[in-house]
């Protein structure tokens, strides 16, 4: 049988909760009690060192008899064939160089082998005092606990008596490890802190406490528990001959968690767990998957996850493992290491004496940068529409992400809080309005918003259609009321090279990067080829695509004055690109003045809520790969909060204003 222990080059994957003690079998258990030979060989490296050692006692032993006048025959050769026999895996031989039960003495040194999981055992010969018919030899034991285990390290000795067979190892268990004797077991424990949590900008845990099912046994009282094992593993994907294994080695009166379920995990296995003999099923509150920002913090996977089959992970029970966001990039460092002790214990299982401790470290919380009441006025808002929605916030003062939030319509695609790419429509007008501005556009320039407007050979509409402005609206109505034909008829004013420089200061494209597995898009926007691809990218539709976190961060810019990457944790810290500061004051005071008139008197009035000015722009673009469905933007700012809300629409008359305004009376101002 192929045995586990749950310490070793996965331990970074524990959780064991409050249960924390584990003792584990034997991994090359290749060997059988009473056979001479096993398929574990010494190697020659060591053979050759005992025997080199050996030799060298024997000459000195015989030297010294010589000299003396009164030879004795050594204890040496004894106690090298007993350190060769016992090291070769040769138990039923090195017993017999004992005064013990040669059955009894094998079964011994076998089951401590098998107690300590060992993959290996290195002996070295140490100093021999012989007096007359006794001796006492010492020995160095090296002990191999496994892949990415200890190596246990202790110094041994025993008595020898010369009877008239010859020279015998005096038995008792404590030749084997100083301190064993009859009735106790070794054992290898480990003890494992609990997963660390990740927390929001104020300390608290980000994933609260949901349900979830252990499910596990009492091994004394299973009358086959290689049925319950087999069943078990059978259901869950798990390793039957694992499973028995921690049923055979753990405390028979103590409670083994064996798997940790999910409620939805749980609800599709219950049926098969009651058939299952021998099974105790606890209810639980644990922190593994409801969290408030999960887009940001990922989920986290238990014992039956494919994600610690595929790594090559033994089964442990209680291993937690993140499978996606925050939670994966940050696994070892939450997980922490756990402690490990080797024991000797009574039948009971109480730990009679500690004989090595290697002290293991809880798991480091993660500090993220989300802000727990702004990231709970998202979730309400995001979740009160039957569309799909998604909105993030950030401050624009360092690119922290305060909140990402995502809801998926009945029936509608999806929205990607950081890594979708989507057309933001009028909401880019943020940007081609700062490449005109700098190019001399005054606010009170007028400009004409009509119907339909030909460029380049291209017809431009308004969509949505645009209330009547009057013939000569100033610069300042058009933005407001996010009149595409005005914006398409002042790219005759900008070039490629401008549009693109103005693109940087908000910067899309930009090569910031959060923690992996998180990704997320920061825009992008092909050099358009003529006038007419020119005018369709200043008004947001053409080549022009963005996320709805770059979006926050393109509000974030004209709040500060200056752009900033975004991170997601404040501890580690990440240092991320360094700022931008592109336009000049004017400028940026410019931008707040439009943005500020879409929300007070144009498109964006559905966000003027009550407390500190709001400002902002609207959008809308046609949702690709998705005839009929349109995204709907507004970004904007208020106080230290900027922000993307989105939602599906099947009309272009549908305005995410309402969304905006909907999460920004979730939340103070001065959140």
């Amino acid at each position: 049988m192929v045995r586990t222990r749950n310490r070793g080059a996965h331990a970074s994957s524990q959780r064991a909760p409050e249960r924390t003690t584990r003792v584990r079998g034997i991994r090359a258990a290749d060997r059988r009690v009473g056979e001479e030979r096993v398929s574990r060989v010494l190697p020659r490296s060591a053979r050759v060192r005992v025997a080199a050692v050996a030799a060298a006692a024997a000459l000195l032993a015989i030297g010294v008899a010589v000299g003396l006048g009164s030879p004795q025959p050594s204890a040496e050769p004894t106690v090298q064939a007993f350190l060769l026999e016992w090291e070769n895996g040769q138990y039923r031989a090195a017993a017999a160089q004992t005064t013990g039960d040669p059955a009894v003495v094998a079964r011994e040194m076998s089951d401590v082998f098998q107690q300590l999981d060992a993959d290996d055992l290195t002996l070295g010969l140490g100093t021999i005092s012989q007096h007359g018919d006794a001796a006492t030899a010492r020995f160095n034991a090296t002990v191999n606990l496994g892949p990415g285990g200890a190596a246990w390290n202790y110094q041994g000795s025993f008595a020898l008596r010369k009877l008239a067979a010859g020279w015998k190892v005096t038995w008792s268990p404590a030749v084997i490890v100083p301190g064993l004797r009859s009735g106790l077991r070794m054992a290898v424990l480990t003890t494992s802190p609990p997963r660390a949590a990740l927390l929001d900008s104020a300390g608290s845990p980000l994933a609260q406490q949901s349900p979830a099912y252990e499910v596990g046994v009492q091994p004394g009282r299973l009358a086959q528990p290689e049925a319950t094992a087999a069943g078990l593993a059978k259901l869950t994907g798990l390793d039957s001959g694992q499973v028995l294994d921690e049923i055979q080695v753990a405390p028979a009166a103590d409670f083994l968690e064996l798997v940790t379920l999910k409620p939805s995990a749980y609800q599709r296995m219950s049926g098969g767990l009651s058939r299952i003999p021998g099974l105790i099923i606890k209810k639980v509150q644990l922190r593994l998957s409801a969290s408030i920002a999960s887009a940001v913090s990922g989920s986290v996977g238990t014992e039956t996850s494919q994600v610690l089959r595929d790594s090559g992970a033994p089964y442990r029970p209680g291993a937690t493992v993140g499978l996606s966001g925050l939670e994966q990039a940050f696994q070892r460092t939450l997980v922490g290491t756990p402690t490990t002790e080797v024991v000797t214990e009574d039948q009971a299982g109480q730990v009679v004496s500690v004989l090595k401790r290697w002290p293991g470290a809880a798991g480091t919380p993660v500090r993220t940068t989300i802000n727990g009441t702004i990231q709970a006025a998202a979730n309400q808002a995001a979740g009160s529409l039957p569309e799909s929605t998604a909105i993030v916030a950030v401050r624009p003062a360092n690119g922290q992400v305060l909140a990402v939030a995502d809801h998926v319509g009945h029936g509608m695609p999806a929205l990607q809080p950081l890594d979708g790419r989507y057309q933001p429509g009028q909401a880019f007008t943020i940007v081609s309005a700062a490449a005109l501005l700098t190019d001399g556009v005054q606010l009170n320039n007028s400009i004409p918003c009509n119907p339909v407007n030909p460029v380049g050979g291209e017809t431009f509409t308004n969509i949505p259609r645009q209330p009547d402005l009057g013939p000569q609206p100033q610069f300042l109505t058009d933005f407001a009321h996010g009149c595409q034909t005005a914006f398409a008829g002042l790219s005759l004013r900008l070039s490629a090279t401008s549009l693109a420089a103005a693109e940087s200061g908000f910067g899309l494209g930009a090569p910031w990067q959060l923690p992996r597995p998180l990704t997320g898009f920061a825009g992008s926007m092909q050099s358009p080829a003529d006038v007419a691809e020119l005018a369709a990218d200043s008004i947001g539709s053409g080549s022009v695509l963005v996320s709805p976190l770059q979006a926050a961060l393109m509000a974030a810019m004209v709040a500060s004055g200056t752009w900033h990457s975004p991170s997601v944790v404040i501890s580690p810290a990440d240092p991320g690109l360094a700022p931008r500061t592109r336009f000049g004051p004017q400028v940026v005071q410019n931008l707040r003045t439009l943005m500020r008139a879409t929300v007070a008197n144009g498109a964006g009035q559905d966000a003027n809520v009550a407390g500190a000015a709001v400002y902002g722009q609207v959008g809308t673009a046609p949702l690709g790969g998705a005839p009929g469905k349109w995204v709907s933007w507004f970004v904007g700012f208020r106080a230290g909060v900027a922000f993307a809300a989105v939602e599906v629409t099947t009309s272009p008359a549908s305005s995410a204003a309402g969304l905006a305004g909907q999460f920004l009376r979730g939340f103070r101002s001065d959140s």
